[in-house]
């Protein structure tokens, strides 16, 4: 059993930056970010795999989110930079213990309490 602790969240303008962290109380293998808006499903942001040769990212995000990993202190980040209003929900992240990038929530077994991000216009 893993657990999950965001931090790094905020209100920012927009064209702003933020750097989530998310610190794991033990290893884990692939892990991802994704965000939740009110009223809206929870979706995904970006992933990564343990040793941070693959990684994949929501197309709205591309380019301005930068999602890495530091396996010797089991904490995943995620800089976000030239952020929109459209940014704007809770942030979680999530780990599991197999290995490639995966999309879909169901595929995370252990997920963090969430972190607010509100960009203002």
């Amino acid at each position: 059993q893993v657990q999950l602790v965001e931090s790094g969240g905020g209100l920012v303008q927009a064209g702003g930056s933020l750097r989530l962290s998310c610190a794991a109380s033990g290893r884990t293998w692939s892990m991802g970010w994704f965000r939740q808006a009110p009223g809206k499903e929870r979706e995904f942001v970006a992933a990564i795999t343990w040793s941070g040769g693959s990684t994949d990212y929501l197309n709205s995000v591309k380019g301005r989110f930068t999602i890495s990993r530091d396996n010797a202190k089991n904490t995943m980040y995620l800089q976000m930079n030239n952020l929109e209003p459209e940014d704007t929900a809770v942030y979680f992240c999530a780990a599991r213990y197999y290995t490639g990038i995966t999309y879909s929530p169901r595929d995370y077994a252990y997920w963090g309490q969430g972190t607010q991000v509100t960009v203002s216009s």
